[in-house]
């Protein structure tokens, strides 16, 4: 018995086109992998910058995000809001967020005070909560967003003490009326003695390994086309030859 190779057009111009198409997916895959690592060296850079000082100055999030801020004023105590559905180590909670006037402004800045934890099956139940008085100081991460999670149905006005899906910075602005920073400060440091908040945030998620991931299904199906077209034409070979 001899072994042959039957080469047919057919075949081989479909394994060109999947080898093609697995190795330039993989590259453009490689290439984002690539990119958020680098971002991710730039985000530890920024991390550990000394903090900066927000005022009346508007700022935009890509030159503060993920950055730390520090900022004195006074909460606006009517305007609680209650980002919903933000778990915390597997409970049910709310992230609480405030509005911050800041010193002599007329500027706010919103800051997500912390988690807290929610009634089980009382869903309208507002956890409980302690606001200092007068001038503060808030230092944390600035945070384009504070995530975004599934909305179903007509969203929740933002109101005071409104409980929410999702929150940006203009929808605060014009349900309150007034001036803020487009951005939130994710507040760090240990809460007040017997204050119920959590400040265990979680860290941003860049998902370099999902891409890398994707990178590897696409080189692997290149290569499974080209080694399929071999072992087939071998084998047509050796029938023809038989």
């Amino acid at each position: 018995m001899r072994i042959g190779f039957r080469f047919r057009a057919i075949p081989f111009v479909a394994t060109v086109l999947l080898v093609a198409l697995g190795i330039v997916l993989g590259r453009w895959q490689d290439g984002r992998a690539a990119g958020k690592i680098a971002l991710q060296q730039a985000i530890t850079e920024r991390a550990g910058a000394a903090p900066l000082v927000l005022g009346a100055a508007p700022l935009t999030p890509a030159q503060v995000d993920l950055r730390p801020v520090t900022v004195s004023g006074t909460f606006v105590r009517e305007w609680p809001l209650f980002l919903n559905n933000r778990p915390q180590e597997g409970k049910a909670g709310f992230y609480l967020v405030m509005p911050l006037r800041i010193d002599g402004t007329d500027t706010h800045v919103l800051v997500a005070r912390g988690w807290l934890p929610r009634y089980t099956g009382q869903f309208d139940r507002l956890p409980e909560f302690d606001t200092p008085s007068g001038t503060v100081t808030v230092s944390g991460l600035a945070r384009s967003g504070m995530g975004k999670v599934m909305q179903l149905g007509t969203a929740t006005p933002v109101a005071p003490k409104a409980i929410l899906q999702n929150l940006t910075p203009d929808q605060f602005a014009q349900a309150s009326r007034l001036t803020v920073q487009p951005f939130f400060i994710e507040q760090s440091g240990p809460a007040p003695a017997g204050d119920k908040l959590v400040r265990n945030w979680p860290a941003p998620s860049l998902n370099v390994e999902k891409h890398q991931g994707y990178a590897f299904q696409w080189y692997a199906l290149a290569v499974m086309a080209l080694l399929f077209f071999v072992i087939t034409g071998f084998r047509r070979g050796t029938k023809q030859n038989d």
